[in-house]
């Protein structure tokens, strides 16, 4: 990974504080017909739909303490949260993705990650081109389906 005098550990502190998971830098690319720009934030969305499209991850959510308050100005804004839940650090060839995600109960943890972390490779891999390094998963709770449909039928007021 390149860094530009620390700046990407300071990005990604600020990041992890405020739950905004991206730092609107780019990755660039050259060639004879033009040069490519490709966002950090791009990277962030390529890999939370990657991760979003394996069975058995419920859904990613923000890291840190002011992920609370990142979520919901995300939800009063209306904000796009396809990269909420993912942080990631891109180089110019390279890049490192942080996941944080609940999972239904019930599915084999260690499956989920494997399958995530390997959707996510060949999803950035093959949009960007970028070699990732890295797929770092935290899985932040268990999704109890039973719950929800409990919370539906029982009323909190009679």
């Amino acid at each position: 990974m390149t860094t530009q005098g620390g700046k990407n550990v300071q990005n990604q502190q600020e990041a992890a504080r405020t739950g905004v998971a991206t730092i609107p830098r780019a990755t660039e690319t050259y060639s004879q017909q033009g040069k490519t720009s490709i966002a950090d934030g791009v990277v962030a969305k390529i890999a939370g739909i990657a991760a979003r499209e394996v069975q058995g991850v419920h859904s990613l959510v923000p890291s840190g303490t002011g992920a609370a308050i990142g979520q919901l100005a995300t939800r009063m804004t209306g904000g796009d949260t396809r990269s909420q839940g993912v942080s990631v650090e891109v180089g110019q060839q390279e890049a490192a993705v942080d996941v944080n995600m609940i999972v239904e109960y019930g599915v084999s943890i260690r499956q989920v990650a494997d399958a995530v972390r390997q959707n996510i490779i060949n999803r950035v891999s093959s949009m960007t081109g970028l070699t990732v390094k890295e797929v770092n998963i935290s899985v932040a709770d268990l999704y109890f389906p039973e719950d929800e449909r409990k919370q539906k039928e029982e009323p909190r007021v009679q």
